[in-house]
């Protein structure tokens, strides 16, 4: 029986990079993104033959656009063994500033979108018996930050469903596990949405400085071999969360630091 993957926003960074970096270990990778093009050129990086790669064009931000991205990945009948619900948009904006059509779009494609594409393949994971759910979130994930708030909010959101759902299909033979990732070198900063919508267009300095895609892909991998509930992946900036949880006078320090700059 082929071993079988679900990866979104595989047409770049993180997401393109895992893709590369699972060619060997799966049969079939069914690769989401909302550019037929560019998913086209992550098939031609992958150099291994072994693998099947399936672009699937699908937005997040559009619900219609996911039931039918569902619906061509099921229509096989095949058993899916990975969901790495991977795609999303950042956010770089005051909460005062950001308008609600802006925050309904974060939500949207960070939170509603995954819950809505995980609950199509639930029942085709469930028949595999021993799949794996993984989350990619963000150490904003574990607290707000300046200039992040619905970011941080859809995020957080993530993580309550998605531990829920670990608790209730435990007893099907489903594992999730979460991805905490902290700076790694991709475009997240420059597709960010500002207040009102556009991009954010800038590279930020931390982005620019954190680990590549290609290492962060390697990271998750080793995740994949394990069983551990929750993966921290990133750079110095990880002991922000450490801080959070056992020096929350340095956390909050360092943070309000960071908001008289914005």
């Amino acid at each position: 029986m082929s071993k079988i993957a679900v990866i979104t926003g595989a047409s770049s960074g993180i997401g393109q990079a895992l893709t590369i970096q699972l060619c060997s270990s799966f049969q079939i990778i069914y690769i989401c993104g909302r550019k037929l093009e560019s998913l086209k050129k992550t098939i031609d990086m992958c150099s291994t033959n072994t693998v099947e790669l399936i672009p699937i064009v699908m937005d997040l931000n559009d619900k219609n656009s996911i039931a039918r991205a569902a619906t061509e990945i099921l229509k096989k009948g095949e058993e899916i063994h990975l969901l790495v619900n991977n795609a999303g948009q950042s956010q770089r904006s005051l909460a005062i500033d950001t308008s609600e059509e802006v925050e309904a779009m974060l939500m949207q494609i960070n939170y509603f979108g995954p819950v809505q594409l995980t609950k199509l393949l639930l029942h085709s994971m469930r028949k595999a018996k021993g799949s794996k759910i993984v989350i990619t979130s963000s150490i904003v994930g574990k607290f707000g930050y300046p200039l992040r708030s619905t970011y941080s909010a859809s995020k957080h959101a993530l993580h309550g469903f998605f531990e829920s759902l670990r608790f209730e299909e435990k007893k099907n033979g489903i594992f999730v596990q979460f991805l905490v990732i902290g700076r790694v070198q991709t475009q997240v900063s420059v597709n960010a949405l500002t207040a009102g919508g556009d991009s954010y267009g800038k590279m930020d300095d931390g982005q620019a400085g954190g680990i590549s895609a290609e290492a962060c892909a390697k990271k998750i991998d080793t995740a994949l071999q394990s069983n551990r509930k929750e993966v921290l992946i990133g750079g110095k900036e990880l002991l922000m969360v450490k801080f959070k949880k056992y020096l929350p006078f340095l956390f909050y320090k360092i943070a309000e630091k960071e908001s008289n700059h914005v």
